[in-house]
């Protein structure tokens, strides 16, 4: 095992928490090129497409790669904004916001960073630079409300090769799932009843998850549970009867069958009946981005209004809503338990790395 080289070290360095936000990822650009290492990075992981290595090697590499990057790209171009890609824009500004909150309610030092598990930042990138700046204890924060092993395990797995690489590791806290953290719960409800404040109320409610596929759930993933979950007490919340709401799963791949009922066909099974407004929510995905903006607000509303649907609203996901971030730092502050301090003192601090140093120094020159 070759280790990675570790920082410069001194005596006497102030230490600090790090917390590290992650999402899944996204291309440099919406073009083609952009496209190809970007899912060719997505698609290998082993836990996103769970078939033999050889034969998917043959698929991806084969035809994937050579078909889906033009017509992904175009997806893209579609959702683009003038400052990037908006999953990254909106994973940065949570991560400034979070930190400005925490530093309300946290003394001690604490840094909280970004990163993505496909393309960059990487997260091996971001927790070395968060090493160097001192970071010796950090907590991995996905930004997956539900556990699965598709998104929130292979987080891990990258934060985890990081650290069979690094001589001297620092303390690392998981943080597995919140899809029924009362923080999480009441920042979906006021999001949604503040877009219902501004354009009214719909007939039927639609709550979408991203899919994965059925056997996952056959095979032990508890990602399945954990959306109905949400969705109950997301249901709860805002008072809704049954007949008000669905729970559905999006983005399919391939010919397998995966967590149903679809979002697609649901929506166009709405608009044949003669409903005539569907408000479209993913509480899963908590920044707005390609699943989000195009699938469900592009896709989605265009098969709703061809079979019949009158009136298609998607609402935003969390993004940078107040009640999120408030949620969002309450959440890290019941895993940074020990970690933190509200009545840290730096002056006291100071004084007892310098007294510790100068012992280091002396021991030294004995």
């Amino acid at each position: 095992m070759k280790y990675l080289k570790e920082p410069d070290y001194s005596h006497g360095q102030q230490s600090k928490t790090g917390i590290l936000l992650v999402n899944l990822g996204t291309p440099e650009a919406p073009t083609a090129k952009a496209l190809r290492p970007y899912l060719k990075e997505f698609l290998s992981d082993p836990r996103v497409v769970e078939i033999p290595r050889a034969v998917w090697w043959l698929i991806l590499n084969g035809i994937i790669l050579n078909t889906r990057p033009k017509k992904s790209a175009a997806k893209y171009a579609a959702i683009w904004t003038t400052d990037g890609s908006p999953l990254r824009v909106h994973t940065e500004k949570q991560a400034k916001l979070l930190k400005g909150w925490l530093g309300e309610k946290v003394a001690s030092p604490l840094m909280v960073e970004y990163a993505m598990r496909y393309g960059k930042p990487s997260v091996s990138a971001t927790l070395a630079r968060m090493k160097a700046a001192g970071c010796d204890r950090i907590l991995i924060l996905p930004s997956y409300p539900q556990y699965a092993a598709s998104s929130t395990a292979t987080a891990f797995d990258a934060a985890y090769a990081w650290l069979l690489k690094t001589r001297n590791q620092p303390a690392l806290r998981t943080l597995k799932h919140y899809h029924d953290h009362p923080a999480y719960i009441h920042a979906l409800t006021a999001n949604i009843r503040d877009y219902w404040q501004m354009h009214g109320r719909p007939d039927v409610l639609l709550m979408s998850f991203h899919g994965v596929p059925r056997y996952t759930l056959d095979k032990g993933d508890p990602y399945h549970c954990e959306c109905q979950k949400t969705g109950r007490l997301l249901s709860e919340a805002l008072g809704l009867e049954p007949g008000q709401f669905r729970l559905t799963f999006q983005s399919r791949f391939g010919r397998a069958e995966w967590l149903q009922p679809y979002t697609d066909k649901t929506l166009e099974a709405l608009g044949r009946e003669g409903v005539g407004r569907v408000d479209v929510v993913a509480p899963g995905f908590t920044a707005d981005c390609l699943e989000t903006l195009e699938e469900l607000a592009m896709e989605g509303r265009a098969g709703f209004l061809a079979t019949g649907g009158k009136e298609f609203h998607y609402i935003p996901a969390l993004n940078e809503h107040p009640q999120w971030i408030a949620a969002l730092g309450q959440i890290a502050l019941d895993n940074l338990g020990g970690w933190v301090s509200e009545t840290w003192d730096r002056d006291a601090d100071e004084q007892a790395r310098q007294t510790s140093k100068n012992l280091a120094l002396n021991l030294a020159r004995r």
